[in-house]
């Protein structure tokens, strides 16, 4: 199959934008390795080694923001910034605000800037905001759906063939999280099961403006097994556990080599529920919902 096409990146990689070849994912990590101008050497891809304690942002004051998922744009287009934050509250059956900040310390504030209402509704904990879209998966579909939050509509929208759905396939808490989308430094992912794959997480590479797949990988790794995960740099990583305060990052599958490896890396579940975990790349850092809070989580990412 051929390589998943370059995307070029808005930061520091303006020079790279007039020319978008088809590059071999070696390259692209290699690439991407170099970091970007004017930030320091960590700022390049590589393995996850490590995770730190979690940084309480904002808490949801009602229940319906015990479980819910919060965004920030790595790659936004005018005229929202990477300071833009983006919140959902996902207990309920008609889930459709999405509510909009100017930043994170607004979001802490708890009085968004303005409230979007989705066309239809959402389903889950599983949304993430990239290149201007909120991208979801619409109440009891195997469907994901692209908002436009600058045009207020749904721009695309496409069935994942064979997506466990409304729990089949859900990660180990539950919650309908059986379609869950992340963004990296390669671009917008889908991360899944089906029948064919009796459970086990199957990754999607998505082309973020038709929701096209470009490339789909299947892991040995049971996603009911899993609390939750997210990728960096092409890699998956998951967490074993919602719930235990003292989990781990306990396997990673690189979709570059098709391998996948036991980690033991610490992950502290400080609020005891972990309804959504996600990777910002323009961050470096993760940002998860756990039991009403929040949370950051710093990374470190090794060149080995």
């Amino acid at each position: 199959p051929a390589a998943p096409r370059w995307e070029p990146q808005p930061l520091g990689y303006q020079e790279l934008q007039s020319e978008r070849t088809e590059v071999p994912v070696s390259r692209l990590l290699e690439e991407t390795a170099l970091g970007r101008p004017g930030e320091e050497d960590s700022a390049g891809c590589g393995q996850l080694v490590w995770v730190g304690e979690p940084a309480v942002l904002g808490r949801a004051d009602s229940i319906a923001g015990k479980y819910g998922v919060w965004m920030k744009d790595p790659e936004p287009v005018a005229p929202f910034t990477r300071d833009n934050t983006w919140r959902v509250d996902t207990v309920g059956t008609e889930v459709r605000q999405l509510f909009q900040y100017e930043e994170a310390e607004q979001l802490a504030r708890g009085y968004p800037a303005k409230v979007h209402i989705l066309p239809r509704p959402l389903e889950s904990t599983g949304a993430v905001i990239y290149r201007g879209g909120l991208f979801f998966q619409p109440r009891r579909s195997r469907s994901v759906a692209r908002y436009d939050l600058r045009g207020e509509t749904i721009t695309a929208e496409r069935e994942i063939p064979g997506a466990g759905y409304h729990g089949q396939y859900p990660y180990s808490w539950g919650g309908y999280t059986d379609i869950d989308l992340a963004v990296d430094e390669m671009g917008l992912w889908v991360i899944y099961s089906t029948e064919k794959a009796r459970g086990a997480i199957v990754l999607s590479k998505l082309d973020p403006e038709t929701l096209e797949i470009r490339r789909t990988w299947e892991t040995n790794i049971r996603k009911r097994g899993v609390a939750n995960s997210f990728l960096i740099c092409g890699t998956l990583y998951t967490v074993s556990s919602y719930s235990a305060p003292n989990a781990t990052v306990n396997f990673a599958y690189d979709t570059a080599t098709g391998a996948s490896r036991a980690l033991s890396i610490p992950f502290e579940n400080r609020f005891r529920y972990l309804s959504m975990l996600d990777y910002n790349p323009a961050e470096r850092q993760l940002f998860a919902w756990d039991s009403f809070n929040m949370v950051t989580y710093p990374v470190r990412l090794s060149r080995a």
